[in-house]
């Protein structure tokens, strides 16, 4: 395992981050994929063993069920000052005045339930999930910037947002002296490269380091055209990279694979960890092969040529979506 700080900060993270989206009780109106957490030990397992300690969960993954089998799989199979873990919050976990959004309660209320869950007093980065336009953005910034203060958050960091959004957040913070973020966990991946034009640049200026999800589109980028998975057939997200225009980028990252002899989620993940904003990209596994190729891409590197074939078949897409 290679590992980098995380932006500028002094944070060391693992160059691979462990996605737990995919781990959790599958309910009514929930990802019906999850793996329940017997099927998810072994994975948390091999994690560890291979150096992956940078774990990436939320409160409102199934219902909060993923932040339990995190926080007991912490326990289980390492320990907690050698995890750097991280959680979000701002999706829907109740129909109360604090079971979502970015106000100060639901900040306040949400990080505690999460603690819970976890089984921990403190986490390290801490993300808000999404934009909340009902909230003032100086009053979601002092609520973070309180619990950095009282010890329950390390660092800050943002998921999916315009780049404008992003910014009036941060010079909040910086105005009134408090916590910035530090990081931006965004959509990012050889098939959706709509943050290069403003929130990529945006975080190289500002030093953000970039860690992203979906480095593998939905894992479309990860099996040749016309393949499909239990995820893609039933995900409406997933179904959206299998539009026209992304056939012949898939077909590219086939041809370089195949040249080079290894599989096709090597290859894409090997370009966006290309990318000097990106600090660690969160590969959600569901089987022992996920995690074995997100480590064997760290090895990889793209010749000039082999980035531009992967590149140029691009179409950038004129709405964007998360």
């Amino acid at each position: 395992m290679k590992y980098t700080r995380l932006g500028r900060t002094g944070l060391r993270v693992s160059r691979i981050a462990l996605g737990c989206m995919s781990y959790g009780v599958a309910t009514a109106g929930m990802h019906q994929w999850t793996l329940d957490e017997d099927a998810a030990a072994p994975l948390f397992r091999q994690a560890v063993e291979l150096g992956v300690t940078f774990w990436d969960t939320a409160n409102v993954y199934q219902s909060g069920t993923s932040e339990e089998f995190v926080g007991r799989a912490i326990t289980r199979f390492s320990r907690r000052e050698d995890i750097v873990l991280a959680t979000k919050v701002s999706g829907k976990m109740h129909d109360g005045p604090g079971g979502s959004g970015l106000s100060r309660k639901a900040v306040l209320e949400q990080i505690d339930e999460s603690l819970r869950r976890l089984g921990t007093d403190y986490i390290d980065v801490y993300y808000i999930h999404r934009f909340d336009d009902q909230t003032p953005v100086e009053e979601t910034m002092a609520a973070l910037h309180d619990l950095v203060r009282a010890g329950k958050v390390r660092y800050l960091g943002a998921s999916s947002m315009w780049a404008w959004q992003f910014a009036k957040m941060q010079h909040a913070a910086v105005v009134h002296g408090w916590t910035t973020f530090s990081a931006m966990e965004d959509q990012y991946n050889v098939l959706k490269r709509e943050e290069e034009r403003d929130m990529i640049p945006m975080c190289l200026d500002q030093g953000v380091g970039l860690t992203p999800y979906s480095p593998l589109a939905k894992g479309r980028a990860a099996r040749p055209w016309g393949e499909q998975t239990a995820r893609s057939a039933s995900d409406n997200v997933a179904r959206a990279f299998d539009r026209e225009v992304d056939k012949p980028v898939v077909e590219a990252i086939q041809r370089v694979a195949q040249t080079r002899g290894v599989p096709m989620a090597q290859v894409a993940l090997a370009w966006v960890l290309s990318k000097p904003v990106v600090a660690s990209p969160i590969v959600g596994a569901t089987r022992p092969k996920h995690l074995q190729d997100a480590v064997a891409a760290l090895d990889l590197e793209l010749t000039a040529g082999e980035t531009a074939e992967l590149e140029d078949p691009y179409t950038a897409q004129d709405n964007y979506w998360w």
